[in-house]
């Protein structure tokens, strides 16, 4: 079912939770863009939730409602906003006990295992650990650690929702990856197609 970059063994993935961000808008996509087809599954977010949870240590959805019709984790975000910060100190209020979490939304499924295991291994040392390439900077795919719990509430105390500040403000070691491709993600239909092309062609 998944492409042959996604079968490797890895044990630096089974040292942290990964949550799946789930709990936007979608206003220009139209739709909940996390219950689009994908890759044989019914749904995007169940392709990633498959794909990805055989090699964590646990797999969480982030979301503001149980609207999949699949068995998974979720940590909900009750919160009236759609917000990312909201998500994110959602994310660490429930799971209080984890020092790392490896965080990636529902709309990037092309991201390599290979990826996202360079990520967390050279995220040591570090507040969060990014993922960039050469036309932008993945904010919300990397490791995020519990000592940016603090920075977080007083952002949204100043009602600061945009995860760049909260980088701003943190030590952050972003990884340079050379396949954009890779982390594209879709806002709209033809962006969404072109995913689809994408992967057809990977």
């Amino acid at each position: 079912m998944f492409n042959s970059k996604f079968k490797i063994q890895n044990l630096t993935l089974k040292s942290i939770p990964c949550v799946i961000l789930s709990g936007g808008k979608s206003s220009r996509m139209g739709q909940d863009k996390s219950l689009l087809p994908f890759g044989g599954y019914s749904s995007m977010i169940e392709y990633q939730y498959s794909r990805l949870k055989p090699y964590f240590k646990e797999i969480y959805i982030s979301s503001k409602s149980n609207k999949f019709d699949f068995d998974a984790n979720i940590i909900y975000d009750n919160h009236e906003i759609y917000s990312p910060m909201i998500a994110l100190k959602s994310i660490f209020e429930y799971l209080e006990n984890e020092e790392k979490v490896f965080i990636i939304t529902v709309d990037t499924p092309l991201v390599s295992l290979e990826s996202i295991e360079t990520i967390i291994s050279n995220s040591s040392n570090y507040d969060a650990t990014i993922a960039k390439t050469t036309s932008k900077t993945h904010n919300l795919c990397g490791v995020f650690t519990h000592s940016l719990c603090t920075n977080i509430s007083q952002l949204l105390t100043d009602d600061i929702h945009k995860i760049n500040y909260l980088l701003k403000l943190s030590n952050v070691n972003y990884i340079i990856f050379d396949y954009d491709n890779e982390f594209i993600n879709i806002n709209e239909h033809y962006e969404y197609k072109n995913l689809l092309s994408i992967y057809k062609l990977d």
